[in-house]
C-alpha cells in the first residue's frame, strides 16, 4: 500500500486493543475494530483502490470473531502473495494480570464457558500462540499504565517513525519478581559484586553514581560489558536484517535494584552511539525503597 502501513493488531483479552486503537486514531490511522480476518485481503484491495493506499490503516481482530485462528495464516499469506506489506502488532498481558482486570471491570472472558476467567485465558493464549508468533511487534501491557501504552504506540506508529522503525527496549528487573516474559533476551548479572551488602549502598539505585562506581569498578563487570555491547552490537543489524521492528533486551539480579539497572543503562548509553532509538525500563526498581 504505498508507504502507508497496514496495520493488524491482535492479542489477549484485556491487553489493551481498545486502548491501541484510540491511540492510532489520534495518529490519524483509519481504524477498524472486529473485521473478520477473511475479509481483510478483500478489504486492503478495495480500500487502496479508493483511497491510493496513501492513509495509514489499524485493523484489529481477535477471539470475538468465529474461525479467527483456523483462518489467521491464510489471511496473511494472501495479503504477501497479493503483494500488500503488513505488519502484526500482538498485545500480551500476564495472567493474574488479566484476571484482574476482569474482575475489576466485572466482564466475563469471551472464552470462559464455565465463568472461570483463568479457563477462558488458558484457552485464549493456546489459540493464539500462532499469531503471537507471527508478530512483528510484542507488547506486554501487564506494568503498563494508559499513558505509557499510548506512548509506545505514538514511539511505535507515530509519523516521525514511518517506514521500518527499529525499537530497542533495555529493561531491567529482579528475578525475585519473575522473569519478563516479553523479553527477546535475558542476562543474569547476579554473579556480579552486589551493592545490598554495602550498608551505604543498600538503599541506593542503580541510578545513583555511588551505585554505578561501585559495580563498574569490578573487573568483572568491565569485561562483561564488553562481551555484552559486543554480542548486542553485532546481533542487532541481524535483526534488523531479518525484518524485526522490535527487540527487548532484559538485565536481571537479584531485586531489580541495583546491578541490572547499571548494566541496562550502560548497554542503552553504549546503543545510543550506535545511532539506535532505545528506551530504557527499570520494571522493578519502585518495588524496592529504593533512592535515586
Amino acid at each position: 500500500m504505498n508507504k502507508a502501513r497496514f496495520l493488524i493488531i491482535t492479542g489477549m483479552s484485556g491487553a489493551g486493543k481498545s486502548l491501541v486503537l484510540k491511540a492510532l486514531e489520534d495518529l490519524d490511522f483509519f481504524c477498524m475494530d472486529n473485521l473478520p480476518p477473511a475479509l481483510i485481503p478483500k478489504f486492503a484491495e478495495l480500500y487502496q483502490q479508493i483511497e491510493g493506499g496513501s492513509k495509514n490503516v489499524a485493523l484489529v481482530v481477535d477471539i470475538r470473531v468465529g474461525g479467527f485462528f483456523s483462518e489467521f495464516a491464510k489471511t496473511l499469506g494472501e495479503l504477501s502473495a497479493g503483494n500488500i506489506p503488513y505488519e502484526l502488532l500482538f498485545l500480551d498481558c500476564d495472567d493474574e494480570v488479566l484476571i484482574r482486570r476482569y474482575k475489576e471491570t466485572r466482564r466475563r472472558h469471551p472464552l470462559s464457558v464455565d465463568g472461570r476467567i483463568s479457563h477462558g485465558i488458558r484457552l485464549e493464549r493456546e489459540a493464539l500462540a500462532c499469531a503471537r508468533d507471527l508478530a512483528t511487534n510484542i507488547i506486554n501491557t501487564s506494568q503498563m499504565k494508559d499513558a505509557d501504552l499510548r506512548e509506545e504506540i505514538k514511539g511505535l506508529f507515530g509519523e516521525q517513525n514511518a517506514g521500518t522503525p527499529f525499537n530497542i527496549t533495555v529493561l531491567s528487573f529482579g528475578f525475585k519478581y519473575g522473569l519478563p516474559t516479553d523479553a527477546d533476551m535475558v542476562f543474569d548479572v547476579r554473579f556480579l559484586p552486589n551493592p545490598f551488602y554495602v550498608e551505604e549502598l543498600k538503599y541506593k539505585s542503580g541510578n545513583t553514581k555511588e551505585v554505578a562506581e561501585y559495580v563498574g569498578k569490578w573487573p568483572i563487570a568491565r569485561r562483561f560489558l564488553l562481551k555484552l555491547e559486543d554480542m548486542v552490537d553485532f546481533l542487532m543489524p541481524q535483526f534488523i536484517k531479518e525484518g524485526k521492528a522490535q527487540t527487548v533486551i532484559a538485565i536481571g539480579c537479584t531485586g531489580g535494584m541495583h546491578r541490572s539497572v547499571f548494566i541496562a543503562n550502560k548497554l542503552a548509553d553504549m546503543l545510543r552511539t550506535q545511532g539506535y532509538k532505545v528506551q530504557v525500563e527499570h520494571r522493578d526498581i519502585a518495588k524496592n525503597t529504593a533512592k535515586e
